[in-house]
């Protein structure tokens, strides 16, 4: 490839699916193979603990996750990214939240089940917003 993917340029993304769907959701991903594989450096695999975090993708479910990471052609993997999201829909993936995606605000937000709570937090302890960014407005209180 001529020098190390993960230094901090490169396009990348990831969804989170339940672990019981881990095989479809891959066999979904897998009828891409055409399209993406010319655009992709590589792709990972992993699982990933359930845990108590209310605003993880993996609050209280053990999850597949699947990431990729894409060759400098943001306007081709972005047109790319919304096919593995439609090929995901069925296992209602969460985005990784400092990657890629290009999944609706209103539909990652129906995917959070405590987002409720954690913008009652955020109103109480951070009323002016000082620690709110675009990300958060654009996909977690449009």
């Amino acid at each position: 490839m001529g020098f190390t993917p993960s230094a901090g340029r490169e396009l990348q993304a990831e969804y989170f699916v339940p672990f019981e769907h881990a095989y479809e959701a891959l066999m979904a991903v897998e009828k891409l193979h055409e399209k993406i594989t010319p655009h992709l450096f590589i792709s990972e695999v992993r699982t990933v603990a359930a845990d108590n975090l209310w605003m993880s993708p993996c609050y209280q479910k053990k999850c597949v996750a699947i990431h990729t990471t894409w060759k400098q052609e943001w306007d081709t993997v972005m047109s790319l990214l919304p096919l593995v999201e439609q090929q995901l829909a069925p296992f209602n993936p969460i985005p990784h939240w400092g990657k890629l995606s290009t999944l609706a605000p209103a539909l990652l937000q129906s995917r959070l089940e405590k987002l409720a709570d954690f913008k009652q937090i955020i109103r109480q302890f951070d009323p002016g917003g000082k620690f709110r960014n675009e990300f958060i407005d654009r996909n977690l209180f449009a």
